[in-house]
């Protein structure tokens, strides 16, 4: 269950560890050679790695606010924050930055804050849109700011290295909430300050 940190068992390590191997026997190759023998170790001690956002609640890191800004009013913005995800379809490698941005009524948050939260969210296995919606409603519902706008730009392993093997492409999605949808110019004004 997400934000729950569960212990593994040696006897659920030790099955994990076995698919891996087995995998690698499917696929053609010996498990029990010298460059793979370890391999299904690393590989099980990097899915823990890859999917720690299961571990994580990424509301909490936006409990802890400041309200002593000097009546700051104006657009909070935090460009190009690196992340990588995996996708749910093919758990091929999703690689990309997000955008994050919103507009506070009352109160702020530390920009590491913001950062914290795409990254929880990213390293559980995703889709590049319900990556977008959730980093903007988690901010929406604990801030309550008077808007949200998250751009994500990423590219899909799972396009560029399989299927239509289409390497160079972006993807791009965004979730405008409050001022940033229902007023134009100040979407246009995040837009623009996000450089897109």
């Amino acid at each position: 269950m997400a934000g729950q940190a569960r212990d593994r068992s040696d006897e659920e390590r030790a099955r994990a560890k076995e698919a891996v191997r087995e995998l690698i026997k499917w696929i053609g190759d010996d498990p029990d050679r010298e460059g793979l023998a370890d391999t299904p170790r690393r590989v099980v001690d990097a899915f823990l790695e890859y999917f720690q956002g299961y571990e994580q609640c990424p509301e909490t890191y936006l409990e802890r606010t400041f309200e002593q800004v000097g009546g700051y009013d104006e657009i909070v913005l935090l460009r190009e924050i690196p992340f990588h995800s995996h996708c749910e379809h093919h758990m091929a490698p999703i690689i990309g930055k997000a955008h994050v941005a919103y507009l506070p009524r009352d109160k702020v948050v530390g920009i590491s804050k913001l950062a914290r939260v795409v990254r929880a969210y990213a390293k559980r296995l995703q889709v590049q849109e319900r990556l977008t919606a959730e980093i903007a409603d988690c901010i929406q519902k604990v801030l309550e700011p008077a808007g949200v706008a998250v751009v994500i730009e990423a590219t899909h392993a799972c396009m560029t290295c399989r299927g239509v093997e289409t390497p160079g492409v972006i993807m791009t999605t965004s979730r405008m909430m409050g001022a940033f949808r229902d007023d134009e110019k100040s979407r246009e004004e995040v837009m623009k300050l996000i450089g897109l």
